[in-house]
């Protein structure tokens, strides 16, 4: 018997939902507590590994406080934009990277600097030190 794997979209709604939790500094037990689940449940809905009801979608973005269509942003569809004039989708490493607790916390801090310049220069910085680890 083959495991079978986490839908797609099911693995996007969840990591939306966990960086959305990340991002009000709310703990999996928190979110479960609201929601009358186990923080363990809670984790399975972040893999993707159990799919996430309508009704307990809509719960979680009430208590998250985002509307629903922002698990959804980003999600791979398959179906080509139509007439060609649709936005592209953030790439899948922004949504990963926002989903980690260096990315939001990296992203918090990035946000606080007021001067141009020096934010240029903090991204002049990172792309030298990973540029650099690239060619190690």
């Amino acid at each position: 018997m083959t495991k079978k794997s986490p839908n797609p979209i099911d693995k996007h709604v969840g990591s939306r939902v966990r960086m959305r939790r990340m991002m009000v500094n709310m703990s999996q037990e928190k979110l479960g507590e609201s929601l009358g689940i186990t923080f363990q449940q809670i984790q399975k809905y972040e893999k993707g590994t159990n799919r996430i009801g309508a009704s307990r979608l809509q719960h979680i973005s009430t208590v998250l406080g985002v509307p629903v269509s922002f698990f959804f942003d980003g999600a791979p569809s398959g179906v080509p934009a139509a007439n060609g004039f649709a936005e592209d989708a953030s790439p899948a490493f922004v949504s990963d990277f926002l989903a980690t607790s260096e990315g939001l916390a990296l992203t918090r801090a990035f946000t606080r600097i007021s001067d141009a310049k020096v934010r240029r220069r903090v991204v002049d910085l990172v792309e030298a030190i990973a540029g650099d680890e690239a060619q190690a």
